[in-house]
């Protein structure tokens, strides 16, 4: 009888010690879990992110402070995301480069389809690859195309779900309210 008091003593130290160690993985993994789930917020610090583009650079959000960036989410597949391009190009080829930094990233997609879409419509901006979706899931991408626009200090200021035309005046007007100010007169080099 003692034997089997000891054995039942022992099976039940080591029952709770399992619940423990299975409850603190299944806290831990929940915390982590919602590390990884917080999303951008407007007006709040834009999340950093490192991602390369389909040449091969290395990108840095936090690399970029002191420049007002312009963040598109995208696909070759997504046809308002082709529609709203040669908007972008357009503002691109716009805006001065010390002030301003367009990035695109590629989401769900090939990168070899954007790098022949790229050719066939002319476009100079970077397109980023992020090939396990933590840029889009740290910025709360529903769909595609998803804009994000960050001030000179790295504050996410605005988010914009859908296509737009980014070379019209409204589009223009919203960008200028962010951009830093300019060493010499106005914001666009040309339009």
């Amino acid at each position: 009888m003692a034997m089997s008091r000891g054995k039942n003593h022992e099976f039940a130290v080591r029952y709770a010690l399992l619940l423990f160690l299975i409850s603190f993985f299944v806290v831990s993994c929940g915390q982590q879990k919602e590390k990884y789930l917080q999303k951008a917020t407007v007006n709040s610090p834009a999340p950093n992110f490192t991602l390369t583009d389909i040449q091969g650079h290395k990108w840095q959000l936090s690399d970029l402070r002191g420049k007002l960036v312009f963040v598109n989410f995208w696909a070759t597949w997504c046809p308002p995301c082709q529609e709203e391009l040669p908007s972008m190009e357009a503002l691109n080829r716009g805006m001065d480069k010390g002030r301003f930094q367009m990035l695109t990233i590629l989401s769900n997609d090939n990168p070899d389809f954007a790098q022949m879409l790229a050719g066939r419509i002319g476009l100079t901006f970077p397109i980023l690859i992020d090939p396990d979706s933590k840029g889009a899931a740290q910025y709360g991408i529903t769909g595609v195309p998803e804009t994000f626009i960050i001030d000179p200090q790295g504050i996410l200021r605005e988010k914009i779900i859908g296509p737009r035309n980014w070379n019209s005046s409204a589009a223009w007007q919203m960008l200028e309210r962010y951009l830093p100010q300019p060493s010499g007169a106005g914001a666009r080099t040309s339009r």
